[in-house]
């Protein structure tokens, strides 16, 4: 689950304390996995059905978190051994203090739920968007909203000394270009929302994920749990994909009761959620687009920025050592 809308500042110190100590080894009889609630994803049917358990051989316990921050601190005491939908930028931050993590697949992509949106009365769209140099701008300061309005300004050669940049949560940023001390506003989630409702966007999910402007969660691991458990790994991965891939097929409606039920969610407020998500399929993630490729270059980006913004004190020269393809390519 996303979670770059959190302050980020001190939240390293956390994970740095609690993986002092050597990560335990994982009793092979069990394995603990951490997830969101209320984030309806097409795993949750099969944890429902006992899929997991079943694949692996062992029982599988779940313990639900409210934050990407809080799974890295478990992942590094040893008590939780795969995290799913753990958002990049908690994710980012913790191997940028040096923990050991390892990303293993794309959970879920969501590139619709972040954008900036333009007031309406400007007139302005990707056509025209250079006449938005000279214009005041709300953005969260060291989220990925920053990372992807920067690189969304590049790409449209504004240049953002010229703009003037507030520093607004996305709800203050809806209600300021609402009332028209903005002229656009960039955020995510019900922020986003009604910023739509005065403005619209520049460009789609899509097209910025074309210019490397990911919005992703990803499953994780410890780094030694995945090196010395390579074929487990692999084999819940595979559990995942297919959930994916039966989801992606044809949204079942049992399988939307039992993600709903799963998630705590009511069956409409789960599809509401989770019709806004992408769930690529194992080719894709590791292509050139993912974790082939973009994934590092969009990590280096978001920690970039964080280390400008002070939320982290520096950023590592490259990320491509944090993502490990081997389990995902080692699905039939």
């Amino acid at each position: 689950m996303t979670n770059f809308m959190k302050p980020l500042l001190g939240v390293s110190a956390i994970a740095l304390a609690s993986f002092a100590a050597t990560t335990p080894a994982v009793a092979q009889d069990s394995l603990t996995v951490g997830y969101f609630l209320e984030w309806p994803m097409p795993f949750l049917a099969a944890k429902a059905d006992g899929a997991y358990a079943e694949a692996l051989g062992m029982d599988v316990n779940w313990v639900s978190f409210e934050t990407g921050t809080a799974m890295s601190a478990a992942m590094a005491s040893g008590d939780v051994q795969i995290s799913i939908s753990q958002g990049v930028p908690p994710f980012v931050v913790a191997v940028s203090s040096g923990q050991p993590l390892q990303m293993i697949d794309v959970a879920v992509s969501y590139s619709e739920n972040d954008n900036c949106v333009v007031a309406t009365e400007l007139e302005i769209d990707k056509d025209s968007a250079g006449e938005l140099a000279g214009k005041k701008v709300a953005v969260p300061l060291g989220t990925a909203s920053h990372y992807g309005f920067l690189k969304q300004m590049d790409h449209f050669g504004v240049d953002i000394s010229t703009l003037e940049i507030v520093d607004m949560a996305p709800t203050d940023g809806a209600a300021a270009l609402a009332q028209g001390s903005v002229d656009f506003a960039c955020g995510y989630g019900g922020g986003l929302t009604r910023m739509k409702e005065h403005g619209n966007i520049l460009l789609t999910g899509a097209e910025k994920e074309e210019l490397g402007i990911l919005v992703f969660d990803v499953t994780s691991a410890p780094s030694d749990f995945v090196v010395e458990n390579e074929e487990l790994v692999s084999t819940f991965l595979s559990v995942t994909a297919e959930a994916n891939a039966t989801w992606n097929e044809s949204h079942p409606a049992e399988m939307l009761t039992k993600i709903a039920m799963e998630s705590g969610m009511d069956e409409e407020a789960a599809l509401a959620s989770i019709s806004g998500f992408t769930f690529p399929s194992i080719e894709e993630q590791i292509s050139e687009k993912w974790l082939g490729g973009t994934a590092a270059s969009y990590m280096k980006g978001v920690a970039d920025v964080f280390v400008e913004s002070g939320a982290i004190p520096s950023a590592l020269e490259s990320y491509e050592g944090t993502i490990a393809l081997g389990p995902l390519e080692a699905i039939e």
